[in-house]
């Protein structure tokens, strides 16, 4: 079977794209699992799957690495409209894509010269601090700053939701920590019965983070756009940096803008860029 793909990455953070307007993946966590591979098959952080919907624009299910479904993908989500807009899928500048966590909505910026789609704005809904919402099994309603021995030392950790979970971890320095051995261990702690994401981050000043993350069932990746809505809320939350007031978040890959409003909601800004297309043959789905 032939499966026609568009490789896509925002801010380095790369997916499959594929349209399903006319067929439907019968293993999608498999097929993620055998496009993802980096040095024997198209390699990637996971594949997305884009579908019509009765609610929305588009419809998007993403699949990481590891065949898992993640609920909600902030760096893939802008690629999905990009994709949709560029073929023709969705008309306007303004539209909406239903993800499992919700229909989302996104501002598109267009060249008028090319019509092309640059960056976009999400509309990413509010950041929860509930316990119940992440899940994290904790003796109180949150775990905020909250004590969690990994690897034999004690990290202060705030989890938080952005319609996946986080565990935000504020360092002074990100790049002496080991993140594949403590966002691995972190991931797959008891206190996560759905895991978790991992983010370690370093406050440069009120309007400027940096951080490296651990992104559940894909290990360290170049960017999380959910992650950094996390990273902001928690700083916000923290009183590390103020709400209404856009805050710069520096990852691997680049840069993200991220804006937590008085309510909790949250906006981010970033850029959608595609690589490649491609055929994919594979006997397995035939």
């Amino acid at each position: 079977m032939k499966i026609r793909f568009t490789k896509m990455h925002g801010c380095g953070n790369d997916y499959i794209y594929i349209n399903c307007f006319g067929w439907e993946p019968k293993a999608p966590g498999a097929l993620a699992v055998e496009m993802s591979k980096r040095h024997t098959s198209v390699g990637a952080d996971g594949i997305v799957l884009i579908f019509p919907s009765t609610a929305a624009d588009a419809k998007m299910r993403m699949f990481n690495c590891d065949g898992s479904e993640g609920l909600m993908c902030g760096n893939a989500i802008r690629c999905v409209g990009k994709y949709i807009f560029e073929c023709g899928i969705a008309k306007r500048s303004r539209i909406k894509i239903e993800t499992p966590s919700g229909i989302k909505e996104l501002t598109l910026d267009i060249d008028p010269a090319t019509r092309k789609v640059a960056a976009a704005t999400v509309m990413m809904g509010r950041a929860s601090f509930a316990a119940a919402d992440i899940p994290v099994l904790c003796a109180g309603k949150e775990f905020v700053g909250g004590e969690l021995c990994v690897s034999g030392q004690i990290w202060r950790v705030t989890c938080v939701s952005m319609g996946n979970p986080h565990a935000v971890i504020f360092v002074d320095d990100i790049n002496s920590i080991d993140v594949s051995k403590i966002g691995r261990n972190i991931e797959y702690h008891e206190m996560f019965p759905e895991r978790t994401n991992v983010e370690f981050v370093h406050i440069i000043d009120e309007n400027t983070l940096e951080m490296r993350v651990w992104e559940r069932g894909s290990g360290e990746t170049y960017a999380c756009g959910t992650g950094a809505c996390a990273a902001v809320a928690s700083a916000v939350r923290h009183g590390y940096c103020r709400s209404g007031l856009p805050v710069t978040v520096r990852l691997l890959g680049g840069e993200l803008t991220v804006t937590v409003e008085d309510d909790g909601s949250v906006t981010m800004t970033g850029g959608a860029v595609k690589v490649y297309e491609g055929i994919y043959e594979t006997e397995a789905y035939r």
